[in-house]
């Protein structure tokens, strides 16, 4: 069965998710309903990708990977062995996530991936890069270019090469002024023992 979006065709799946036919999904794969799968993209074996997320175009995710809930992937992005995203995670395009502390082309190091995690609702911008074995807090906000190296903490701005910290955003994605309360949502936040959490 074919079903058409605006002026793209894709192939309906039997288990209520929708992939061009240009993708490539391994057969041990599961993938949620409402997740859109674009051109090219190839989602490789024993991985797991959540409910209503949208997969651009040439994107690699796996082996072994999962993705949450709700996730925007972006073109060009390839999410390698040892990539957790929570829910709700924003990869823009051609971000890079590194797998292996020090690759080598003479050897495979690939059974020795670092854990990388990326918290709920946090923002990857276009062309940045995370280096393997970190942790990128939820709602933090990863600037496009940005090289990141060390753990990135909650609702936390960092930009730049090493990134670095350049205040708090809000989970809408604005950034937060000194008052700690959003200008677009209302959100009030507090600090506590340096890091931000959300007021009830």
């Amino acid at each position: 069965m074919r079903q058409t979006f605006g002026s793209t065709d894709y192939t309906a799946m039997n288990d209520g998710y929708f992939t061009h036919e240009s993708a490539c999904i391994d057969a041990d794969v599961t993938v949620g309903h409402g997740t859109r799968i674009w051109h090219f993209s190839h989602i490789m074996s024993d991985s797991v990708v959540g409910r209503g997320c949208n997969i651009g175009q040439n994107v690699v995710i796996g082996p072994h990977v999962s993705i949450g809930n709700g996730c925007k992937i972006q073109n060009n992005v390839s999410i390698c062995q040892g990539v957790t995203l929570e829910d709700d995670v924003f990869c823009g395009p051609s971000m890079v996530f590194t797998h292996v502390w020090n690759p080598r082309g003479i050897s495979c190091k690939a059974n020795q991936s670092l854990t990388t995690l990326i918290r709920r609702g946090a923002t990857l911008g276009a062309n940045c890069t995370v280096v393997c074995g970190l942790t990128v807090g939820q709602y933090a906000f990863v600037g496009a270019g940005a090289v990141v190296t060390q753990d990135v903490p909650d609702y936390t701005l960092v930009y730049g090469n090493p990134a670095r910290a350049h205040g708090f955003v809000c989970a809408c994605g604005e950034k937060l002024t000194a008052g700690l309360t959003c200008s677009a949502c209302g959100q009030r936040y507090a600090l506590c023992h340096e890091r931000l959490q959300a007021a009830t």
